[in-house]
């Protein structure tokens, strides 16, 4: 008698529903994405720049390196007792110097360290003055050496110290300030027709009802061609404007649709 096998009956698990779909993520209009995107021309901010505050930094060191030089040579006149208004003058750091140049030396030195402390603005305008005014000395002392006029005790070392202490000043000064291609970290950089670009952004805004309506329509319609829900009126005027270059002339393309329709 053959014996029938017993058959198992497997129970199989339940299967999991399948998942829904995730929703797409919302789009964002087109106007946000335009203004997302990087303006033309636009410098980057100093603290993005890679550079850092390269130009600020020049302008403070700058002023203070050159302060400490000046602050030695007054401080060491001092020290020596200079006579104030003596013609003669002592050697100073292989300088020519009496108690008025060394008093001056010490002033001008505060001067700038003061300028420093102030910000790199300032610094950079104090030094520009500043090495004008060396330049100037040197010339007006190099005109009276050896004469009773020569009431700072110049000698022609001083000349050349006084014209290159001024270059320097004025070549620091000057640095990131007075150029044509600013470093991108300068605060005086700024990118060419600023001010006309200002002007037609103010002339570009909507100063009617009719404009402002209008750009709340435009708005609008962008936001449906993105999401696919655009009427084929939205999309006609929506390709339109994609030529346009400026807001005012998107404007003037969308009511140019209405004046059609009316």
């Amino acid at each position: 008698m053959a014996l029938r096998p017993h058959l198992r009956r497997t129970r199989r698990a339940p299967e999991a529903p399948p998942a829904a779909p995730q929703a797409p993520p919302p789009a964002r209009p087109a106007q946000q994405l335009r203004a997302e995107q990087p303006v033309r021309g636009e410098r980057l901010a100093p603290e993005h720049s890679p550079t850092g505050g390269r130009v600020p930094a020049v302008h403070r060191i700058g002023a203070v390196v050159v302060a400490a030089v000046i602050a030695v040579f007054g401080i060491l006149g001092f020290a020596d007792g200079l006579d104030f208004f003596s013609t003669e003058g002592e050697r100073v750091l292989g300088l020519s110097s009496n108690g008025l140049l060394s008093a001056i030396s010490v002033v001008t030195a505060a001067v700038l360290i003061a300028a420093a402390v102030r910000g790199p603005r300032i610094a950079s305008t104090v030094m520009i003055v500043v090495g004008v005014l060396f330049l100037v000395s040197a010339l007006a002392n190099l005109a009276v050496l050896n004469t009773d006029l020569n009431v700072l005790a110049f000698r022609f070392p001083n000349v050349v110290f006084s014209v290159v202490a001024g270059l320097v000043l004025l070549v620091l000064g000057a640095y990131g300030r007075v150029s044509g291609n600013l470093p991108l970290d300068s605060p005086y950089a700024r990118p060419s027709g600023d001010e006309d670009a200002a002007d037609d952004e103010v002339d570009e805004n909507p100063s009617t009802p009719e404009e402002f309506a209008a750009e709340r329509a435009m708005r609008e319609a962008e936001v449906a061609v993105v999401q696919h829900t655009a009427t084929p009126d939205q999309q006609r005027r929506v390709e339109a404007m994609a030529s346009a270059h400026s807001r005012a002339e998107r404007r003037r393309l969308w009511l140019s649709f209405d004046r059609r329709a009316s």
